[in-house]
């Protein structure tokens, strides 16, 4: 699939993106559903490229935003081509503030912009667009969603904190949904109680916890990863997208 390198204007700046998208697109008149696909807090780098272009294979633009643009462009901060072990401690030890950092006002203000800037892609097919998001990236698409009910028609989560800004929060979702739990993350109480909220709020939903799984089984340069939960997320996420964007 072809991937492009992009730069998105904001309200604070410009942030390094990338999109990857079927062959017919580039000066063949192509049009395809637009997903808009958060990283984990690790950010963009080749394995998040082999995702989106694997999703794009289906017939899907996907855009895939620099959310911590406001301290550098790709890489952030410099990543060892495998995460695990005292690596993952030290990479986590710099990542954290950054996400602290990234407080909710600011995930809103990007995500109007990455929005606009996906939904105005001559490649993107007019119509409601799909946000997707991997870890904290989770946390950004729920956030998202819930801010813009009109323009979302699919949300889907992976081993993220969807209900980390309380029952309030998710009460503007109009998208269908699909979260995957890792079984790391999530007792099967928290996870009846986080259904009753998203059951209260009226969000329309598949909530799960992925066997066997850690935080982070969907991505294969970790030490979390899980080869069946990654297929499951597949099993989860296409037929998501098939149902709620038209022509995918």
């Amino acid at each position: 699939m072809p991937i492009k390198t992009l730069h998105i204007p904001t309200a604070d700046g410009r942030a390094d993106a990338f999109a990857a998208f079927p062959d017919d697109c580039p000066g063949g008149g192509g049009r395809h559903p637009g997903v808009l696909m958060y990283p984990d807090g690790f950010g963009i780098r080749p394995v998040l490229r082999e995702m989106a272009a694997e999703l794009a294979g289906h017939g899907y633009y996907v855009l895939v935003p620099n959310f911590f643009y406001r301290h550098g462009p790709t890489p952030v901060i410099d990543l060892p081509a495998y995460i695990g072990g005292e690596d993952r401690s030290a990479v986590l030890d710099l990542l954290m503030p950054l996400i602290q950092e990234h407080t909710a006002e600011r995930t809103l203000r990007d995500a109007d912009a990455f929005l606009r800037f996906l939904t105005t892609r001559p490649e993107v097919a007019a119509g409601p667009v799909a946000v997707t998001g991997y870890c904290f990236g989770g946390l950004l698409a729920v956030r998202t969603a819930a801010a813009h009910p009109g323009r979302v028609a699919a949300l889907a989560a992976f081993h993220a904190p969807v209900g980390a800004d309380g029952p309030d929060a998710l009460a503007g979702i109009t998208a269908q949904a699909h979260f995957g739990h890792a079984e790391s993350d999530l007792t099967p109480e928290a996870l009846r109680e986080l259904n009753k909220a998203l059951d209260a709020a009226g969000v329309d939903h598949s909530s799960e916890i992925y066997p066997g799984t850690v935080h982070g089984f969907t991505m294969s340069d970790t030490d979390a990863f899980d080869r069946a939960g990654l297929r499951r997320h597949w099993d989860r996420l296409l037929p998501l997208l098939g149902r709620t964007l038209a022509g995918g």
